[in-house]
């Protein structure tokens, strides 16, 4: 992963001369592309094609260690998404987008509106990126060298975006979901941004993820943290955000709060989940990949096709391949893809 210093410096170019390039008031030479083309990996081709939207305005949700050259690497794997998503649009009708603008709502209000919305009810959610993907949101997984990255979200052409990071506790990546949920419920017209921003849409996902009815029938009391740890498969969070929900529900009072979560240190459950979930994955892009693969049309292709590495598809779509699936049942591409 490459700064702009280091990327002029790899070019052997003062970094005003590469902030031209950028900016586009300097045209690049031809040599200049090819040698674009070895520092990163990119076919020519990329670098004479359409200009690409980019992923402005994006809802961070990140660690505070997040340098701006992870930021930018994210941003970046946010624009080679929507290429791919465009591909894909093209020839497949993926689900409607039916993703309300809730900012008028507090966020646990907005959290129980959306769930009468989608006609969820108080039942545990089952898999985050399922139901996102089926109100259409655009679920992608971010690259390795993001992974101080938690995840973003977007709006981008009245589409809903989530990137996802693939590397952290499946109860951590679900929450992760549902944060970005809320920024594209809650903060569609930009009005909160930073830490106000942040902890609207932390509340909102606990109160998504654990409805406070369905704690309270639950877990109407707690004596030790084996409980938790017992519960947590129910909402499928992890033990510190279960932790948290119950002591906002006022099920657990402040002393018993903090003796829970010293015990959570101690055992070191904020770093390695007890009895971890399985992660989990896009259905979209699983039907997606096989009803490309019933065509013979690869990765490569599509790679091909969009003028960038193979490697960057695979990083964006959580690591499948087609020919790892199971062989598809269809003689033809499906052109409806229902999450």
């Amino acid at each position: 992963m490459l700064n702009k210093k280091a990327f002029a410096e790899a070019c052997g170019v003062a970094q005003h001369t590469a902030g031209r390039w950028e900016s586009g008031e300097n045209d690049p030479s031809v040599e200049n592309i090819a040698l674009f083309s070895k520092i990163l990996n990119f076919p020519s081709e990329f670098f004479y094609g359409t200009e690409i939207d980019e992923a402005n305005d994006a809802s961070f949700r990140s660690l505070t260690s997040m340098s701006a050259a992870v930021r930018d690497a994210s941003l970046a794997a946010g624009s080679i998404g929507f290429l791919l998503s465009d591909w894909v649009e093209a020839r497949f009708n993926l689900p409607a987008i039916n993703v309300p603008d809730l900012h008028l709502y507090a966020p646990g209000h907005a959290a129980r509106v959306l769930r009468q919305e989608w006609q969820l009810g108080e039942r545990p959610i089952s898999n985050m990126i399922h139901l996102l993907e089926s109100k259409g949101v655009r679920v992608f997984s971010l690259v390795q060298n993001t992974v101080k990255v938690n995840a973003y979200s977007i709006w981008r052409r009245q589409k809903p975006y989530v990137f996802l990071n693939n590397f952290k506790t499946a109860e951590s990546s679900r929450f992760d979901v549902a944060h970005e949920l809320a920024h594209l419920v809650l903060h569609q017209d930009g009005g909160f941004q930073g830490r106000e921003a942040e902890d609207q849409a932390t509340e909102f996902a606990s109160a998504f993820l654990m409805p406070r009815a369905d704690v309270l029938a639950e877990l109407p009391q707690i004596r030790h943290l084996s409980e938790i740890v017992k519960k947590k498969h129910r909402w499928r969070v992890s033990v510190a955000a279960l932790n948290v929900r119950l002591h906002k529900l006022k099920i657990t009072s402040d002393w018993k709060y903090r003796d829970l979560c010293i015990e959570i240190a101690t055992r070191r459950y904020n770093v390695e989940e007890p009895q971890p979930l399985a992660r989990e994955r896009s259905v979209v892009w699983e039907k997606v990949l096989r009803g490309l693969w019933a065509e013979k049309t690869t990765q490569s292709d599509i790679a091909k096709a969009l003028h960038i590495p193979e490697a960057d598809i695979s990083d964006l779509i959580f690591g499948m391949v087609a020919d790892r699936l199971e062989p598809p049942t269809l003689k033809s591409r499906p052109r409806a893809i229902d999450a």
